[in-house]
């Protein structure tokens, strides 16, 4: 086969759903909900375009199951039925070329700026380094805990009766799901903290929640950290053994990633040397987690190569290819490599030419969401868009 009708390969899930293609564009924070976390035009048009552009799933950017629990302020939210019509509008534009639609949902634990929240909770009362950005969290109550478990499968029913396509959990990137899988974060003596097996089973509780509530024909997938690249934290091990129970669990898909606000490998700061060829950023990992599970595997970070893409698909180190930053400035990205309009993707480097805000990768999330917003205006994204430009539009916003 060529490179190109592998990743047009169809590809049935566990639940027996059928994803058209490959490519899967993973989850980007659009971060431009209208007031109170409605879904916003904007945001249904930018899936509209990327809808049109022949890409299996479109991974939305994290949905918020509380309102009190943002990780951003024009975060969208879904707590029950009240946006109903918008989300429906969503699924319907996104999806109307055959394009599936998931939505990401997420609670953000201790990761949310100060004075955005009311009051911050963590599964441990243990802060972020950037203290001047984060507070400190209130450890969760046994009862707030249950009370998320069922927000998650309640986020869940109403994406499934909006007619999207699936839903991820996200439990990756230092959000509350990773908080509790990490004894960096979470030191609870009780049936939630402790050995892998108490950590862990916040996450196996929030996708039981999910399942018994949306059926076992619709997808659930989760998003979940090779590593957290810290010292103490969640390590590759814990999380190959957590890619086990939930597979054991029957989940729909499984995406690596890496990383946290801490240490932000998910942006290519942890990759190795030896993936370079690869380019993946978690190449080594999917190989290792292959081969513990046959639980179908979404990798994203670094893939920039159609050929490289494919190779790695028929090999059976994965079964999907993750693409994200890309499509902000190319929504036709997945039928460019269809019709064999392009090989590889060219990306510019984001650059303020200072050492600090450039190592972190934090200019690239605010200049990408910048052409995001574009898209979501009508307009083409702008590949010439300048650093100091986008920075000094997100200070204004902020």
């Amino acid at each position: 086969m060529t490179d190109i009708e592998i990743l047009k390969q169809p590809f049935t899930l566990p639940c027996g759903v059928t994803v058209p293609n490959r490519i899967v564009k993973s989850a980007m924070s659009e971060n431009n909900a209208d007031a109170d976390g409605k879904p916003s035009e904007r945001i249904i048009r930018l899936y509209e375009r990327w809808g049109s552009g022949g890409t299996g799933i479109l991974i939305s950017g994290n949905v918020m199951l509380d309102k009190k629990a943002l990780g951003e302020k024009h975060n969208v939210v879904v707590e029950d039925e009240k946006y109903l019509g918008e989300l429906t509008k969503w699924a319907d534009k996104a999806q109307k070329q055959g394009s599936q639609l998931w939505m990401q949902i997420n609670h953000p634990g201790r990761q949310t700026p100060k004075n955005l929240n009311k009051e911050t909770v963590s599964p441990s009362a243990v802060q972020l380094s950037m203290k001047a950005v984060f507070g400190k969290p209130r450890p969760l109550t046994e009862t707030e805990i249950w009370d998320i478990i069922e927000r998650f499968g309640n986020t869940a029913v109403v994406a499934k009766k909006a007619g999207w396509a699936g839903v991820q959990i996200h439990g990756a990137h230092g959000y509350l799901v990773s908080q509790f899988l990490s004894s960096l974060t979470n030191v609870r003596a009780d049936q939630w903290g402790g050995k892998l097996e108490k950590r862990a089973k916040f996450v196996i509780e929030v996708y039981r929640n999910i399942r018994k509530k949306v059926g076992a024909s619709f997808p659930v997938g989760i998003k979940i950290n090779s590593a957290d690249f810290q010292r103490g934290a969640f390590t590759e091990e814990e999380s190959l053994q957590v890619i086990e129970w939930l597979s054991e669990e029957g989940i729909d898909m499984i995406e690596i990633s890496g990383g946290t606000y801490e240490k932000s490998a998910m942006m290519g700061t942890a990759q190795k040397e030896s993936t370079q060829q690869r380019e993946a950023y978690f190449a080594d990992f999917i190989v290792k987690a292959r081969k513990r599970t046959q639980t179908p595997l979404l990798l994203t970070g670094g893939f920039r190569t159609r050929s490289v893409m494919a190779e790695a698909i028929k090999n059976n180190e994965l079964d999907f290819v993750g693409l994200a930053r890309p499509f902000a400035v190319n929504p036709q990205l997945a039928n460019d490599f269809f019709e064999d309009k392009m090989d590889k993707i060219t990306m510019k480097p984001i650059k303020m030419g200072i050492k600090f805000i450039d190592s972190k990768g934090f200019l690239d999330i605010f200049w990408y969401t910048e052409q995001m917003r574009l898209m979501g205006k009508g307009k083409e994204p702008n590949p010439n868009l300048g650093a100091w430009k986008v920075l000094f539009s997100y200070i204004r916003n902020a």
